[in-house]
């Protein structure tokens, strides 16, 4: 197999080149032209330069169909690389495998290839269905995306295989064909809980002849989600083992530590693991990027930085007008909306440039796309531009664009300034009439739109019609988004595999690409920026997910004792606790047990015990108080937090504040306003100890790790304004406490620790305090969690341990896997967090450090230096 340099990555689609086309530039101009004066340059607190590599080719396994090797050759590869071949022929053996490999290296193909040769071959059968193949995907557009790449692909070979998307989206009169004629169906697992498993009796033909299960981004499936899914893949498991067929696992992921272990904790098969690389990748520029401190003050008198959203919305700007094709990704739907619409303003001063002679209507200048069908799946393969001197004059125009401190802002807050596809249409460029220059070319991508404006999006992705896009995660899950020349990240993404996994959404084989992570003013990410190793030289996370846990495992008991009698044969399929579990739901008389197994009793039915996303409860409805029309849903836990009263609550473009949330009926009735602020619940919480499982001694400390039972309520909630970050208000709320059943870690000192330390009872709470809030701004680093995930209590003395303690637990009933992690690597994630604090260049202690954003006291009392003195004495004896 020789080593040759990349001239065509072995995607699913290659874009064409246009004849006479040249680069789009070096990242490493890019950068300098957005870090162009002192103000900006000093931003950049680290840049790593990662190096192209190149490619290596195998040939497909003799096995393979000779029409789906045409067909593949038709679509522009002549040979796949290494990796693919491997993960082809492991599949063709009957092996379950897991492909871990970086984004853009044809992990579509891998699996693919050898699916499509098997459907072929059963497309023979007498009933033209002798083998079947089901995707799974965690988003709809995902799902959607892979069946437009699987019909280009497939084309040649005519009606063999007849790929279709089986969702909440698909039309009612659709599914029947889908269930009896589809044998590609792409679902996700939501469909798979509610419609396919319960009804598996239509789906039988379907089911008996099921040769290949696709797995795809499977590193997303963490936590208590990921444990859900484990039970829902479980329950496909047994009922394809009713109808005879024992289906392979082919699984796709980012670049992850012991990808076969989580594979076979999600899945209960062991798979072969696929993990070296061997696909081109061009040069990434990947720059860290601090906000700068504002003149304002937060809480306590706390230094502010501007905060990431607003730095992203600059550098999204600043990049559209040098032409540079950019996806902004940011963590929360409501980020996503911001970032487009400051964009959208300040661009909206920006002439759009004139389309050079020959140049496809839409493009930037320069460039030719190939049409739709020739868009590259999983290796964006971007069409290159001419450089010319107009790109450095249209780069000084931002800096007058972006400056407007006030446009930007009141965009954000009319929330009525522009979305996309605008009132009066519902596609690309349709709120152009409204705003002017390149502002009809940038736009938001979150999830909460319907069908028909997703896929309205990401034609405009797939055309060259957009420049900018400001995007929550569903982009970042291998979406075919060819083209791009970079990626801003808003904030630390939670994981090293997400952030790679983002990063690598743009560039293609033989061409640079841009990415920059922007921090936001927190621990974390704070840490990070300033200690780059832990990005670029730190090994990406194992997958966290704990299946025996039996706030989840419960339900699924029930819904699989609907699908087929349980039996005790099932025992070892879904783990070690059913047995303790199922004599429970007997005496809840959820299940009723007799001679041929445990059945299930109820009229309802059994798969809506549970939400596999959320929490748990009934969604709340967010409805228009004026007009009854519904805007959407919230996850019954989130709701106390996202849309209590007073609440601002944003909804493609739009602004609305909640006038009433009723928890009786499920629903917060909300009114269009545009209020200069964002809101943000403050919660208090208490905790009891009921039962310690593991403790460690740390010389005179104890750390420990076990059950326990939180008690939280929402009690107020602050008003921020929009873009500064500061603090306008508090206005207390009146909502019930909840009570939380699940797993924490927690450490105690004694009072010669204390004294050892120079922690007087003076300062004790705020040591303690400030050390929690650390601790969970950093615990993401060692645990696949968010910050939001998990929270804290510190106490000077806790009533169960009798000592100054401090808890971090998990926000799932039963737990979630976080702080086991933590406790595992506590001596690592605490010498971190003391690290942390300690480099943190404030005073007394803020938003980069100790204080934090949903602290329920206002982050009172807090000591900055009496946390660093506690960490040091705690990790003195650590072990």
């Amino acid at each position: 197999m020789a080593n040759e340099q990349h001239t065509r990555s072995a995607s699913v689609r290659p874009r064409v080149e246009p004849h006479g086309s040249a680069s789009r530039g070096d990242p490493r101009d890019v950068l300098a032209r957005l870090t162009r004066g002192a103000d900006r340059a000093g931003r950049v607190t680290h840049t790593e330069h990662l190096p192209p590599r190149n490619g290596r080719h195998a040939q497909w396994p003799d096995r393979i169909r000779p029409e789906v090797i045409d067909a593949v050759r038709h679509a522009g590869i002549a040979r796949p690389w290494e990796h693919q071949a491997r993960a082809a022929a492991h599949a063709l053996d009957g092996d379950s495998v897991i492909i871990a490999t970086g984004t853009a290296s044809g992990k579509s193909l891998s699996y693919l290839v050898p699916v499509l040769s098997t459907l072929l071959d059963g497309s023979e059968a007498p009933n033209g269905r002798g083998a079947t193949a089901l995707y799974l995907s965690p988003t709809k557009a995902l799902a959607a995306d892979q069946r437009r790449a699987v019909a280009d692909l497939a084309a040649p070979l005519g009606t063999a295989v007849r790929a279709a998307v089986f969702d909440g989206d698909t039309p009612m009169e659709e599914r029947e064909w889908v269930r009896l004629y589809a044998n590609y169906v792409l679902t996700n697992p939501d469909m798979l809980h509610r419609g396919l498993l319960p009804g598996h009796t239509r789906w039988s033909s379907f089911l008996r002849a099921l040769r290949y299960v696709v797995i795809d981004e499977c590193h997303t499936y963490r936590g208590v989600f990921g444990s859900h899914v484990a039970h829902v893949l479980r329950r496909l498991r047994r009922v394809c083992a009713r109808y005879g067929s024992e289906p392979v696992f082919l699984l796709a992921s980012a670049t992850a530590a012991a990808p076969g272990e989580g594979a076979a904790r999600l899945t209960g098969v062991r798979p072969v693991e696929i993990t070296e690389d061997t696909s081109p990748r061009g040069e990434t520029v990947f720059a860290l990027w601090e906000p700068p401190l504002t003149e304002l003050v937060g809480e306590r008198g706390a230094p502010v930085r501007r905060t990431a959203t607003a730095e992203a919305a600059e550098l999204l700007t600043d990049l559209a007008v040098q032409g540079v094709r950019t996806v902004a990704f940011v963590r929360s739907r409501r980020g996503a909306e911001l970032i487009s619409l400051i964009a959208q303003d300040r661009l909206s001063t920006v002439p759009a440039p004139v389309p050079a002679p020959g140049e496809a209507h839409g493009t930037p200048t320069g460039t030719a796309e190939a049409p739709a069908g020739a868009a590259g799946l999983s290796g964006p393969e971007r069409a290159e531009r001419d450089e010319g001197p107009e790109r450095a004059e249209r780069a000084d125009l931002v800096v007058q664009a972006a400056d407007a401190p006030t446009r930007g802002e009141d965009a954000a807050r009319q929330g009525d300034a522009a979305a996309w596809w605008g009132k009066g249409g519902s596609g690309p460029g349709a709120g152009a009439g409204r705003r002017g220059g390149l502002s009809s070319r940038v736009a938001a991508y979150r999830g909460g739109y319907l069908p028909e404006e997703r896929r309205a999006l990401e034609r405009a992705l797939h055309t060259g019609e957009l420049l900018g896009l400001a995007a929550t995660n569903a982009l970042e899950l291998g979406i075919d988004i060819s083209g791009l020349d970079a990626v801003l990240i808003t904030g630390y993404p939670g994981t090293r595999a997400s952030l790679w996994q983002q990063a690598g959404r743009a560039g293609r084989a033989g061409q640079g690409a841009l990415a920059i992570m922007i921090a936001r003013d927190e621990p974390l990410d704070t840490y990070l920026v300033h200690h780059p190793d832990s990005v670029f030289r730190t090994p990406v996370e194992s997958t966290v997910l704990d299946p025996h846990n039996p706030y989840v495992l419960a339900p699924h008991l029930c819904a699989a004792a609907a699908e087929i009698p349980l039996t005790e044969a099932d025992f070892a399929l879904f783990g070690p606790e059913t047995a303790q579990l199922l004599n429970k739901l007997e005496q809840r008389k959820l299940l009723r047990r007799r001679s041929s197994g445990w059945h299930w009793t109820r009229k309802e039915r059994a798969a809506d015990l549970t939400d596999i996303r959320g929490s748990g409860g009934k969604p709340v409805q967010v409805v228009e108080a004026g007009t009854g029309r519904l805007l959407g849903t919230v996850d019954a836990g989130a709701a106390h937090t996202t849309v209590h009263e007073g609440a601002v609550h944003l909804h493609q473009g739009r602004t609305y504040v909640v006038r009433q949330l009723d928890l009786e009926d499920s629903a917060a009735l909300v009114e269009e306003s545009s209020p200069p602020w964002t809101t943000m619940a403050r919660d208090t919480t208490s905790l009891a100890v009921l039962e310690t499982e593991a403790e460690v001694p740390w010389g005179e400390a104890r750390l420990c790790f076990g059950s326990v039972e939180v008690t939280n309520q929402v009690v107020s909630y602050l008003r921020r304004r929009l873009i500064t970050g500061e603090v306008l208000g508090e206005t207390k709320l009146d909502l019930p406490p909840r009570t939380l059943r699940t797993r924490a870690v927690w450490w105690t000192v004694t009072e010669d620790q204390l004294d050892a330390a120079r922690i007087n009872p003076e300062i004790l709470a705020g040591s303690l305090h400030a050390a929690e809030h650390a601790a969970i701004g950093m615990l993401p680093l060692f645990a696949t969690c968010d910050r939001w995930d998990i929270g804290g209590v510190s106490i000077a003395l806790h009533p169960d341990t009798l000592l100054p303690t401090v808890f971090v637990y998990d926000g799932q009933p039963g737990g979630a896997g976080f702080a086991e992690r933590a406790f595992h690597t506590a001596r690592a994630w605490l010498t971190a967090t003391r690290d942390a604090i300690a480099a943190c260049e404030c005073e007394a202690g803020c938003p980069s450090c100790i204080q934090s954003p949903k602290c329920g006291n206002a982050n009172d009392p807090l000591h900055k230096r009496g946390a660093i003195r506690l960490l040091t004495e705690l990790l003195r004896s650590a072990s």
